[in-house]
């Protein structure tokens, strides 16, 4: 299990596991809390294509799903 600073997730980078669409490595454009400091909204989109996707954050600590950085 990745560990994440949910303060620390915007701008951050990752790389998928399994590629999808030969797209591999993401960048999180996108991070809004709410009045708690829970994250409530993740954009991630790919390097390559520049395509956007809303994500559950929490699927970025899934080590087998995703890595930190771009490997």
């Amino acid at each position: 299990m990745n560990k994440i600073n949910p303060k620390k997730l915007l701008h951050s980078k990752w790389t998928a596991v399994k590629p999808v669409k030969k797209e591999k490595h993401f960048l999180v454009t996108e991070v809004e809390f709410d009045e708690e400091g829970e994250v409530v909204h993740c954009l991630i989109e790919a390097v390559i294509s520049n395509r956007s996707e809303a994500i559950d954050w929490k699927q970025l600590r899934e080590a087998s799903s995703w890595q930190q950085g771009w490997k």
